[in-house]
């Protein structure tokens, strides 16, 4: 039977595991939201945690805090930054609108953990009060909204971009080795004029660069926090500095330029931010998909379809049929992107939960964001690693196919009229001929001037084929 110890909170006593960290509050949370068993991330409780510190020493720096429990704060702060207290956050997301049971919990932890430092007895609440020093000028109605743009920038820069810049020198690289692959380019998977293979991997390079180029704009948002604003907004019971403060204190520790939200009813009372930056990730997410898609039909097959790639073989693709490989990689990026789609409808959803001063949906909206911005950061990594770097070209089966294109009647318009054009590639169609063997039983063309103009290499590029 598992050991507890007695605490109060503002509603009387509850029983807390003994050995625990967090108090009374977050115990009636967790009895109060046994939902899902899905609890904050890591990046969460880390923002959490350098939201803790930097108030403790800001209000250490405004002589608010004296200079021993200060020490003791940011101590036990640096501890939930560094990850050494992840077990102690057992609050489930489907919990109170506000967060509020997210972040006692987090001056729980702290508070016992700084007391105990101190020489105190974890569950005393001394000599560090949660409420009255580490909640110190702050309100669960700023501190959350302020650590979901944290955990979030921080998490767009130190993984999402890195793993997007990842994938686009993947495609960059097959872009390059592809160049001189020609083969038949497809609209409404039709049989249209010829492109090369580096062609098509370099508009996927270029996919995913406007996708950081967007990311990176809409994370400037986050920059924001609205630590400062407390209950409403109005920044009741908190020093008029210490928004600011807060903000330059968690700049040092990152490297980004944060600052205090430049109106708090806005910080507060919304969270457009994070509706915009969702959006932001979907539209990357779709983007990788529509070119992991291509690659796969691209590689379909390999002997009864397109076949014109062949993708890496990582796993075996059947229980039943030997020898069967399947394109998992970009299932898996597919499945992702469902994910992430699913992630932003809630979002959105979830954005218009602001109801006068506050957004009352902010946990959802935080585990969907950074879940959100961790699959896109995976996947893609793993898709460039195991997926687009691997893949090798078919060229015997990309020159068929190309050859066979009746587009290629394409760059007779200019010489023969699009009219008698249109008849040629209905007569190849017909016959079952390319449009070189019928413009040779015709005549019409030199073999020369038949060479020249349908020079598919010459067909990828600008130009009009000259009389």
């Amino acid at each position: 039977m598992m050991k507890t110890r007695i605490e109060k909170d503002s509603m009387g006593t509850m029983k807390v595991p003994e050995n625990s960290y967090y108090g009374a509050q977050t115990q009636r949370a967790v009895e109060n939201f046994p939902i899902s068993g899905i609890r904050f991330s890591r990046r969460f409780i880390q923002a959490l945690g350098m939201i803790k510190r930097a108030a403790a020493r800001v209000n250490g720096e405004l002589g608010l805090l004296d200079s021993d429990r200060k020490k003791a704060i940011v101590k036990a702060a640096t501890e939930v930054v560094d990850g050494k207290m992840d077990d102690q956050f057992v609050i489930d997301i489907f919990q109170t609108g506000s967060g509020t049971s997210t972040n006692m919990n987090a001056n729980e932890v702290i508070g016992n953990r700084a007391s105990e430092l101190m020489g105190g007895v974890v569950g005393s609440r001394e000599p560090v009060h949660p409420n009255d020093h580490v909640n110190m000028c702050q309100s669960s109605n700023d501190v959350i909204p302020a650590a979901i743009h944290l955990s979030s920038y921080i998490s767009i820069h130190e993984d999402l971009i890195p793993a997007l810049k990842q994938l686009e020198e993947s495609f960059g690289i097959k872009a390059k080795k592809f160049d001189k692959i020609v083969k038949i380019g497809r609209t409404h998977l039709q049989d249209a004029t010829p492109v090369r293979l580096g062609q098509e991997f370099g508009g996927y390079a270029s996919q995913v660069s406007h996708a950081i180029g967007r990311i990176k704009l809409a994370s400037n948002d986050l920059l924001e926090l609205a630590v400062g604003g407390t209950a409403v907004g109005t920044g009741i019971n908190a020093h008029p500095d210490f928004g600011r403060k807060v903000a330059m204190k968690i700049s040092l520790d990152t490297g980004a330029k944060f600052i205090e939200a430049k109106n708090h009813f806005e910080a507060q009372g919304s969270k457009d931010a994070v509706v915009y930056v969702s959006g932001v990730l979907k539209s990357a997410a779709v983007g990788i998909s529509k070119a992991a898609s291509d690659i796969r039909l691209m590689g379909a097959g390999p002997r009864t379809s397109i076949g014109e790639i062949d993708l890496p073989a990582v796993a075996p693709g059947s229980s039943i049929m030997p020898g069967k490989v399947n394109p998992v990689m970009v299932e898996m990026v597919m499945q992702v992107t469902a994910q992430i789609i699913g992630n932003d409808a809630a979002i959105t959803n979830a954005g218009q939960g602001g109801l006068l001063e506050l957004n009352v949906m902010m946990p959802v909206m935080a585990h969907n964001l950074l879940q959100s911005i961790e699959l896109l950061s995976t996947a893609s990594a793993t898709f460039a690693s195991k997926c687009v770097d691997g893949i090798e070209v078919n060229r015997e089966r990309a020159a068929e196919l190309v050859e066979q294109s009746l587009a290629n009647a394409t760059p007779l318009a200019p010489i023969i009229g699009y009219d008698r054009a249109a008849k040629i590639s209905k007569e190849a169609f017909k016959k079952g001929k390319t449009i070189r063997q019928i413009l040779k039983s015709k005549k019409l063309l030199s073999d020369d001037k038949i060479n020249r103009v349908l020079n598919l290499m010459k067909l990828t590029k600008p130009g009009i084929s000259k009389k």
